[in-house]
């Protein structure tokens, strides 16, 4: 905003009423119309990040557009008025905000603009010439405050003509919850969800701030996800107090799931209510409830939270890949073909894991961005490895490591990308430090990522690390009790329990993993070990016989050769639980 503390110091409250206005009947809506997110708001301006530079671009005109409009009959001198920057550039993701160079560099470029005007970084223009109805004047490459480099800058102009939005009714002044009629919101193509404030169905208002508590720890959770569209609180609050239509809800503020949820006093507990629901058919994709006590109300609140984050992913997730089994193939996007692919991911056969890194290929052939596409192709290498499916380790283990490294350059931020990058440095690189140097930036970046915490178990099991392998495979069960992925959880418990010198509970953990996936190996391998090296000579027996059944070609050393180990001397209780089982050498 333009002269903030001049306006601020003649008319306080007049100001941030028509603040508070311009920002409810033009920014929100056309931030929202484009796809973007408000992450914060800074007293004189505002930090929104986009899905991509042309929405970016697209959603600053329509605003200084609509904001000249309603200044034609303010004088001047009270009129308000603002500077847009906008770069396309990496990010820094920390809860619900963000920062790093990327936001520095469009800060610095908002400097740079006149009033009313926007001033893009060459990185922008690049992304968005020929694609809009706008004009660029070459700024040059500007010096900007604390930006150690050049930056290539253009100023933005366009025909009024070309950017007029129909006004909205006098009858409601629009806001996020009541937008443009006439202007859909387009879905993100990525899955997308509001949380809208949790109902307080106590009679005692002062349980209010732990209703909205819930929900803005909750929604902070769910923006952690790289590949999931969250609408910021600012937006989704605007619902408060309301009677909604979930699918109403949906239009406006164009996402694909609502969470709705209900906080209930009862006596000396407290009872949580949680659900998401499809907007597109109004249908239940997922509901539960969870109560305790109300002395430990905020530690509760914790509780709630991390389940209900951690149960969303898979529920997301799943409902995204029924949806796309519903679209035709010619229709499929490069996101469609990444969900295709997540459907092979548990069947642990050899057709499934060639089915699952061919979609990828083809996504990441659609769109060389997709980060997520590259990693679900590295475990598919990763099942070939763990299988024992390789045929050509040098040529297989070189492929794995290009892809990982291209799928970092795409997106360096995305905790699947890292995580993944992680365990294939640890397990095709043979660096297990390296490998957990990544998955636990991936954790840093997520503290929600239940597949990080699990491939920090795995790999620091091979490191030796017990305790804190088996506390991270425990948290990453807490997070996501109900993961597809459980059998590779508890084959990690299973192996780092053993290591730690502690068969008997290996035996329970491996067995559980057999029994959640018949078809993994290494699960198998761990059982026959484990329950050989506990008496349970017939369980182990068997537990070999499924081993050699799903790979005739394994012995001891070669299983011993795939996965690394900085451990020897701990592992050697499990060769010897393999020999004892009859595994040959």
């Amino acid at each position: 905003m333009v002269g903030y503390s001049r306006l601020m110091g003649r008319d306080e409250s007049g100001t941030l009423a028509r603040l508070r206005e311009h920002r409810t009947e033009r920014l929100e809506p056309a931030v929202a119309r484009h796809g973007g997110r408000l992450v914060k708001l800074t007293g004189d301006g505002a930090l929104i990040e986009f899905p991509s530079a042309v929405d970016a671009l697209g959603a600053v005109i329509e605003f200084q557009h609509a904001m000249a409009e309603a200044n034609q009959d303010q004088p001047e001198d009270t009129a308000i008025v603002f500077r847009i920057g906008l770069h396309l550039g990496d990010l820094i993701v920390d809860g619900d905000d963000l920062y790093g160079d990327g936001v520095n560099v469009a800060a610095r470029l908002e400097a740079e603009a006149p009033p009313g005007g926007i001033v893009i970084s060459g990185d922008v223009h690049n992304a968005v010439a020929g694609r809009l109805k706008a004009n660029f004047d070459d700024l040059g490459s500007l010096a900007l405050k604390n930006i150690e480099r050049p930056v290539q800058a253009f100023g933005v102009k366009w025909d009024p003509a070309d950017w007029t939005v129909k006004a909205p009714s006098t009858v409601a002044a629009p806001t996020l919850a009541t937008p443009l009629a006439d202007v859909p919101l387009k879905l993100p193509a990525k899955p997308s969800i509001a949380v809208l404030p949790f109902q307080n169905m106590s009679g005692d208002p002062e349980q209010e701030y732990f209703a909205d508590g819930m929900a803005e720890d909750i929604l902070t959770g769910l923006s952690h996800y790289r590949w999931l569209f969250v609408i910021a609180r600012n937006s989704s609050f605007t619902y408060k107090g309301k009677a909604v239509d979930i699918r109403q809800v949906g239009r406006d503020l164009g996402v694909h799931y609502v969470l709705e949820g209900s906080v209930r006093r009862a006596g000396s507990r407290v009872r949580f209510t949680a659900q998401l629901i499809d907007t597109s058919s109004g249908n239940h994709v997922w509901a539960d409830k969870y109560d305790g006590p109300i002395e430990n109300l905020f530690e509760l609140q914790d509780q709630i939270t991390e389940a209900v984050v951690g149960v969303l992913e898979p529920a997301i997730q799943q409902a995204e890949i029924e949806r796309t089994r519903r679209k035709r193939p010619e229709n499929l996007n490069a996101y469609d073909h990444y969900l295709r692919s997540l459907t092979f991911t548990h069947a642990f056969t050899r057709e499934a894991a060639q089915e699952m890194l061919e979609g990828c290929l083809h996504a990441i052939s659609l769109d060389p961005s997709l980060a997520p596409a590259y990693a679900l192709a590295a475990r598919a290498y990763i099942q070939r490895l763990t299988q024992g499916w390789i045929v050509d380790e040098a040529t297989e283990f070189a492929e794995v490591l290009d892809l990982v490294e291209r799928g970092l350059r795409a997106d360096r931020l995305d905790p699947f990308m890292l995580g993944t990058a992680g365990q294939c440095f640890a397990w095709f690189a043979r660096d297990l430090s390296k490998g957990i140097t990544y998955i636990d930036e991936a954790i840093a970046i997520n503290p929600n990522y239940a597949h990080g915490f699990m491939q920090s178990g795995l790999v620091r099991a091979r490191l030796g690390e017990t305790r804190i392998a088996i506390d991270h495979l425990n948290r990453a069960r807490r997070l996501s009790p109900r993961d597809l992925r459980n059998y590779a959880i508890f084959h990690g418990l299973a192996l780092a329990h053993h290591v730690d010198g502690d068969p008997v509970a290996a035996c329970d953990w491996a067995r559980r993993s057999v029994q959640h996936n018949p078809n993994y190996l290494s699960g198998w391998i761990e059982l026959a070990s484990a329950a050989a090296s506990t008496g349970r000579e017939a369980e182990a027996r068997m537990a070999a016989e499924h081993v050699l059944a799903l790979d005739p070609a394994y012995t001891i050393g070669r299983g011993n050769r795939g996965i690394p180990n900085a451990a020897p001397e701990k592992y050697a209780s499990i060769r010897q639980g393999l020999r004892l089982a009859g595994l040959p050498e």
